[in-house]
């Protein structure tokens, strides 16, 4: 199955090269789970603080378990400190 996966901010730095912009499609296993697609990315897990699929947050708890469909889009943001 085909997905999108998007990294925002800081997190662009670990797409491969030869992404455009912050996104990347790849080929993944049928139902995969998020954890599992987000694992080749080796993202540290401290910067993946907001993760959603098509918009829908994904809390830490539930990212081995949730499963993805063909045509979906797994974004990843770090966490962002402001003042």
């Amino acid at each position: 199955m085909r997905v999108t996966v998007k990294l925002y901010a800081t997190l662009g730095d670990y797409l491969p090269p030869g992404s455009k912009g912050n996104k990347v499609e790849i080929e993944a296993a049928e139902a995969a789970a998020v954890d599992t697609v987000l694992r080749p990315f080796s993202l540290p897990p401290k910067l993946t603080h907001l993760v959603l699929v098509n918009g829908v947050f994904i809390p830490p708890e539930a990212r081995a378990a949730t499963c993805l469909k063909d045509g979906d889009t797994l974004a990843v943001w770090p966490p962002i400190a402001g003042g």
